[in-house]
């Protein structure tokens, strides 16, 4: 019965054929208009779906007391003011989120450079390292990854095992803050392999003819880094900083992980993203949760605006003179 009702609803050969003559009709242009957007429909739809209409959702909750199990209540800027005026683990969390963005981004960026000079020189198996150095970034998110990182580190991990088997004592990485944050910190420099990529392919694409140069001028190849190698890849540089801040404000599965969902020790580890989780998930407060994300939102658009605007003070383009 229900073949039957699916099949009354499938749109017939007759119907099809009036859809083909419509099309047929139009002119080429408007063909390959059509043509394209149909290629492009499960993106748009998925865009639609996925990342539209939850925005919208969560700004209409943002103005909502909702705890998912009652009707929202609306409160109007209230979530806001709360947040602004009476929340002291928002200023930590967004404190704590910082230090990370500032310290893991750079340190990301500068690794994922020197491992992409290195495998930038002629080698047979220049193809394997880069699989090799790549793997951390695909599994550097994941829930094992990070319970391996928190077993590392851990009071009984190898780190503390290597420092005792060398009569040196333990390091308790998760009873300190700041500690506890490195070994954060050190998972995302771990993770470089999607900017080493993105670098090597900006590294071959530099004229050989320009170290040529260089070496003929007695450059050495310090000079050549900074002067030729830095300038030129200024571009990509600003695109992997752009792209790895945004994903570090949005770190959460390592914090969540390595604290136990909690931000331990004292809060040293609740980044902004984990706070949100324990107000939507832990409190039930998803209003108040969305208007974290949103503020979030306004945070990150900010600090790219920032980053574009000095941009045109470091960032070479094609046209100027290295």
């Amino acid at each position: 019965m229900k073949i039957m009702e699916l099949q009354s609803k499938s749109p017939t050969a007759k119907e099809l054929g009036k859809l083909k003559s419509w099309f047929n009709r139009l002119p080429e242009s408007k063909q390959n208009m059509v043509t394209g957007y149909l290629f492009i429909s499960p993106f748009i739809i998925g865009f639609f779906a996925f990342i539209i209409v939850p925005m919208g959702i969560s700004l209409f909750m943002s103005f909502h007391d909702y705890d998912l199990l009652t009707e929202a209540q609306f409160v109007g800027w209230n979530n806001f003011k709360t947040i602004f005026t009476n929340d002291p683990k928002f200023v930590q969390s967004l404190t704590v989120t910082l230090k990370y963005v500032v310290l893991a981004v750079p340190l990301r960026l500068i690794v994922a450079l020197a491992v992409a000079m290195l495998i930038n020189r002629p080698s047979k198996l220049s193809g394997a390292y880069r699989v090799l150095f790549y793997i951390p970034s695909i599994l550097g998110g994941s829930v094992a990854v990070s319970i391996m990182w928190r077993n590392l580190f851990g009071d009984s991990g190898l780190i503390n095992g290597v420092l005792a088997a060398i009569g040196l004592d333990p390091i308790y990485f998760f009873k300190s803050p700041g500690l506890a944050l490195m070994t954060l910190i050190l998972l995302a420099a771990w993770q470089f392999g999607s900017s080493m990529l993105i670098f090597l392919s900006g590294l071959k694409n530099i004229p050989k003819d320009y170290y040529e140069a260089a070496e003929i001028d007695g450059a050495g190849k310090i000079r050549q880094f900074f002067n030729i190698t830095v300038p030129v890849l200024t571009p990509i540089i600003f695109f992997n900083l752009i792209y790895q801040t945004i994903m570090a404000f949005l770190t959460f599965t390592p914090a969540f992980i390595i604290s136990n969902g909690t931000g331990s020790p004292r809060n040293g580890t609740l980044v902004y993203s984990l706070y949100m989780y324990q107000r939507a998930f832990t409190d039930f407060k998803m209003g108040y949760a969305s208007a974290l994300a949103w503020i979030l939102l306004v945070i990150v658009g900010l600090i790219t605006i920032l980053l574009f605007a000095t941009s045109k003070f470091w960032v070479f383009k094609e046209n100027e003179e290295v």
